[in-house]
């Protein structure tokens, strides 16, 4: 398309990002984003929802964000570049399905931030202070708690506006401390009090039916927190050997989560007292504002609530400061797909930092904290529209493999024939889990941002005086599948079973049945679908270059080691 920079110059935005990141600061980036404010609220959220099977739902977040992480992984180690996420629909399948599938990523992703600090300043409204709980009111956040989480949004801005190197050590030593007090939390908590009845009674293990599991998966915050394995993505271009350390910093980024997270959920089924649960009328009667917290209160952990409201600030700070980071790279990798003005994709010389995009970005935040000012909100919001965004990935990297063969791939998994189906197949049943109506509600937020892309593909060039529906026909064709997917699924979801908010037009299981055939018919349809568009070539002209340049590298530097010997 017209809208497509010449590879001297996206090259030449990609040079002033430095490649200082290793597998260890990596792996705490993803980490570090799965370990948020999920961790705070998730097992409370997932309990009232699901019960005590809220920990299968756990397992089964981490086995779906496993299995589309692997998808991503051969994407990001084949294009290490800033903003990886959003870039690698547009190679597969040019402008359309790209741009739905950027637009749909960065929602999910920019929305994060101010998630974590309406987290932090929900967290802070248990403390005993009249101020403190003026700033939260049971359901969101007073006007006096959006200015102090406004404040939290601008101390993220500041942490990322100065080098990519600060934003590293900082992140790794927050990162260490998000793992070590989540652990303290669950063992302390294990400790005070092990009550296995709240497994048996209230309700049984599972309260509110299997299909609670999968609605828990789907909108409790886990798929919010699992989401965190993109980071390591989105800051390849800063990664020192992608090939080898992305791969690692996502799949080691997921299990080490996973392994807090159960036993978190584990340690709070066990120690809600069960009077309270009495009271309440079982799990979903549950309705704590700090939940871990309140729990240590109540057990007489005062020194552990303690650690755990200093941590209400750390944890979600330190994923808002990453996402902060990760979207600005987001931002310019839509800008170079054509589709923002150039100057979001300029990056600082001096610090390697893409300033402009990361401006963008907080006022962004501020907008969904003025509108979303509940973390349960947010929660719910993000965690659709990244599953949308996950649909793009299995499709890209088998398509990528059918159109573009010999391109390089430091990451190929031999099982991906089989991984990337299945992977769609995750993707739609999470989608479907998400409930009625708030699937079709996210599948509208993904229409809105249809007008940015016709404005660069149509609009533009016609005021230009050029003619685009020759050029642009190829990309409609190209993305069909997906724009008929997202109505495909938000019919499916409005007749689908009751427990999953339809209309109940379709039998309990066929339903899935169906959800899972969906998700397959429109996989090799998108693989079909792919074609050698123009921003595919380009990023092929562009590894070739980088190749070349390498090779001339490692020839001038042999020969100056060869040239004394022979003197």
């Amino acid at each position: 398309m017209s809208t497509t920079k010449t590879p001297s110059a996206e090259q030449g935005s990609h040079s002033n990002y430095r490649r200082s990141l290793g597998t260890i600061a990596l792996t705490a980036t993803g980490l570090g984003s799965i370990i948020g404010s999920g961790w705070l609220f998730g097992a409370e959220r997932a309990a009232a929802i699901a019960g005590p099977a809220a920990i299968l739902a756990w397992v089964i977040g981490a086995v779906v964000a496993l299995t589309i992480a692997l998808t991503y992984t051969e994407l990001g180690s084949m294009f290490p570049k800033a903003g990886g996420m959003v870039r690698y629909g547009q190679y597969s399948h040019g402008s359309l399905a790209g741009y739905l599938a950027a637009w749909a990523n960065w929602i999910a992703i920019v929305s994060v931030i101010p998630g974590e600090a309406t987290a932090s300043v929900q967290y802070m409204s248990s403390w005993d202070f009249g101020w403190a709980q003026a700033l939260y009111d049971g359901k969101e956040l007073t006007g006096t708690g959006v200015g102090l989480a406004s404040v939290l949004l601008i101390f993220y801005f500041f942490l990322n506006w100065f080098a990519i190197s600060l934003f590293a050590k900082t992140n790794t030593a927050i990162t260490v401390f998000k793992v070590v007090v989540p652990a303290m939390t669950a063992g302390a908590l294990m400790m005070a009090h092990f009550d296995t009845d709240n497994i048996v009674h209230h309700g049984g293990f599972t309260p509110n039916g299997w299909s609670s599991v999968f609605t828990a998966v789907a909108v409790s915050g886990i798929v919010w927190a699992y989401n965190g394995f993109q980071s390591p993505l989105n800051l390849a271009a800063e990664a020192r050997n992608p090939g080898k350390s992305l791969p690692k910093a996502v799949v080691w980024s997921i299990v080490i989560a996973l392994v807090i997270y159960v036993a978190l959920q584990v340690a709070f089924l066990m120690a809600v007292p069960g009077d309270k649960l009495a009271a309440g009328g079982g799990w979903a009667g549950l309705g704590f504002n700090s939940p871990l917290a309140d729990l240590a209160i109540a057990w007489g952990l005062n020194w552990l609530a303690l650690l755990l409201y200093a941590d209400a600030f750390v944890s979600p700070s330190g994923t808002g400061m990453i996402y902060a980071a990760t979207t600005s790279r987001m931002i310019h990798g839509v800008q170079e797909n054509g589709h923002l003005p150039g100057i979001f994709g300029k990056v600082d010389k001096k610090t390697g930092v893409p300033r402009p995009a990361l401006l963008l970005n907080l006022v962004i935040a501020f907008l969904f904290l003025a509108v979303f000012r509940g973390w349960g909100s947010l929660a719910e919001i993000v965690s659709v529209a990244t599953v949308i965004s996950y649909i793009t990935g299995p499709v890209a990297v088998m398509s990528l493999r059918r159109v573009s063969p010999d391109l390089k791939r430091p990451v190929k998994l031999k099982a991906m024939p089989v991984i990337a189906p299945i992977a769609m197949i995750f993707g739609s049943l999470v989608l479907y889990w998400g409930r009625w109506p708030l699937t079709g509600k996210v599948i509208l937020i993904m229409a809105v941002g249809l007008p940015v892309w016709a404005w660069y593909e149509i609009g533009k060039p016609l005021t230009q005086g050029r003619k685009p529906w020759a050029a642009l026909r190829p990309h409609l064709k190209a993305g069909a599948w997906m724009v008929a997917y997202l109505l495909v699924m938000a019919s499916v979801s409005y007749m689908g079973g009751k427990e999953f908010g339809g209309k109940g037009y379709l039998p309990e299981g066929w339903d899935i049945a169906l959800v899972a055939a969906i998700g397959l018919a429109f996989y090799y349809w998108g693989v079909r679908s792919s074609w050698r568009n123009p921003s595919l070539v380009q990023a092929e002209a562009e590894m070739r270059a980088e190749d070349e340049a390498r090779e001339a590298d490692e020839a001038g530097e042999t020969e100056g080691v060869k040239a004394p010997v022979g003197a």
